[in-house]
């Protein structure tokens, strides 16, 4: 079943509200040590992601979605988020103040989408990797991607915090931290 449509709401946007509010969930009751585990070296922490979502929403999203909106067809340039792993950008805060500023710019982000008309989705620019995007597919893929990330989140909790816990029931799941 599809979630209800408002025809005057741009796409995704009913999923990119309850993010921030999904993920709070997760990590109150998480433990510092917890948020900062990592499954291996090269994979990421809860933390680190919370760091990523926190700077996606501004250089991937946001101000992609703003260009757009003040001039059709601008040049939109590519986000490389190993790059910015590698350079140490999501492991320089604690996962609580990485929660925070996350929060804090999604609230930016809403607080600027709910008053865009869905009437501009069609507004497109370009994207220096991979061509066209319109306001429609780039909406469309924040919200795929925030739910990427809730399961990330969700997944990396679960496996190290329930998962070796669980004896024989193990057997049962097949963990992707």
């Amino acid at each position: 079943m599809s979630p209800k449509h408002n025809e005057d709401a741009l796409p995704g946007l009913a999923v990119l509200e309850q993010t921030p509010i999904i993920i709070e969930k997760i990590v109150h009751i998480a433990t510092d040590e917890e948020l900062h585990w990592k499954p291996s070296m090269e994979r990421w922490s809860i933390s680190e992601v919370l760091a990523h979502l926190a700077e996606v929403e501004v250089v991937g999203f946001r101000e992609r979605i703003q260009k757009m909106v003040e001039s059709d067809g601008p040049q939109l340039e590519a986000y490389d988020q190993n790059a910015a792993y590698a350079a140490g950008r999501y492991s320089s805060r604690k996962a609580r103040e990485n929660l925070h500023l996350f929060c804090h710019e999604r609230d930016r982000s809403l607080s600027f989408l709910r008053y865009i008309p869905a009437s501009v989705t069609s507004r497109s620019g370009i994207h220096t990797a991979i061509g066209k995007v319109t306001i429609n597919q780039l909406m469309n893929e924040w919200a795929f991607h925030d739910l990427g990330h809730i399961r990330q989140i969700a997944e990396l909790f679960r496996s190290h915090v329930y998962h070796p816990h669980i004896g024989p029931f193990q057997r049962y799941y097949t963990i992707r931290p």
